[in-house]
């Protein structure tokens, strides 16, 4: 490819000033560097009733197809980020987070270093790392497909009215597993582990393990407790008929679909991954370090680790 044919996405809300200011500068920097800038319709729009210039960017599934994205430089916290990944779903662009005031794992910059993050997009000075994402679907009483869609972070099944309770069943790889009431249950993968599966109290998963996570909401059971599964799992929640009312399915708390009683939704790894570009290779216990704000105090270090340095570096990393 060459250089006047490289497409980068941007992708950036025009919610705040700082963020179209900070659009503006890395679609300076690409048209300086010859490459195409290119936004989806929605930011476009958004960006030139502020700016009118952004008015003449290329525009992705207009101008651009996804396959020929090369990046995503996403402007914004997780939720931006999230939404990139819809974008550039289906073609084999990595995403470059840059954080613009949000605390969040994917993001793997600061503001502040910018300037120095384009060169190196422009230079293509930076390793991608592949994200496992999950396969959703919803099945209906007689077993027909209803709805399919995907998830980065997790895929739950919640009730949809605050004063009733989800009946279901669980079952893992093709067996029952428990039957109870609850608020819901979260399927999570590695990514999303830091996000509503740790707020439910499931486990922290780092990303390098394959695995997915399952954590019931308020069950009424004995045994209701968080499961880590194999990669290649199948999960299985299934909406009981008794249930009174109807449950939503939400994934990345973006895509949503309404669960009849007797609905079953099967959640398995996905086989296409997100890929994420990061610029500095650093230790995933960092960035929990400085996400939690946790307490290292009087921490040596004895050597033999492979990340040794200060505990507060901002890191690369993961999650979700």
């Amino acid at each position: 490819m060459s250089d006047e044919q490289r497409s980068i996405l941007v992708v950036a809300h025009a919610l705040r000033d700082d963020t179209v200011e900070a659009a503006a500068r890395v679609i300076r920097a690409l048209h300086d560097a010859g490459a195409r800038p290119v936004l989806a319709a929605e930011d476009r729009e958004e960006l030139a009733s502020r700016r009118s210039a952004f008015g003449a960017t290329a525009a992705l599934g207009t101008d651009v197809t996804v396959h020929d994205i090369e990046l995503a430089v996403v402007l914004g916290g997780d939720g931006t980020i999230l939404r990139a990944a819809e974008l550039v779903r289906g073609g084999s662009a990595p995403i470059l987070g840059i954080n613009m005031g949000h605390v969040g794992f994917l993001a793997e910059i600061e503001r502040d270093d910018m300037d120095d993050a384009m060169r190196r997009v422009i230079a293509r000075d930076y390793r991608v790392e592949e994200r496992m994402t999950l396969s959703v679907r919803v099945k209906d009483a007689a077993g027909q497909v209803i709805y399919s869609t995907w998830a980065l972070n997790e895929a739950t099944v919640e009730k949809a009215s605050r004063e009733r309770m989800l009946e279901v069943v669980v079952e893992i790889d093709g067996r029952p597993l428990s039957t109870f009431g609850c608020d819901g249950m979260v399927v999570s993968t590695p990514t999303g582990s830091t996000a509503y599966n740790f707020s439910a109290g499931g486990p922290v998963i780092w990303p390098t393990v394959e695995a997915i996570s399952v954590v019931p909401l308020s069950a009424h059971a004995l045994f209701a407790k968080p499961l880590v599964v194999g990669p290649e799992a199948s999960v299985a929640i299934e909406v009981l008929e008794r249930t009174n009312g109807v449950g939503v399915l939400w994934c990345d708390g973006r895509r949503s679909h309404d669960l009849p009683p007797g609905a079953r939704v099967v959640v398995r790894r996905a086989d296409e991954p997100v890929r994420l570009a990061r610029l500095h290779p650093a230790a995933f216990t960092d960035r929990l370090v400085r996400k939690f704000r946790l307490p290292v105090e009087g921490w040596r270090g004895n050597g033999d680790g492979r990340g040794a340095g200060p505990a507060t570096s901002s890191g690369g990393g993961a999650a979700a």
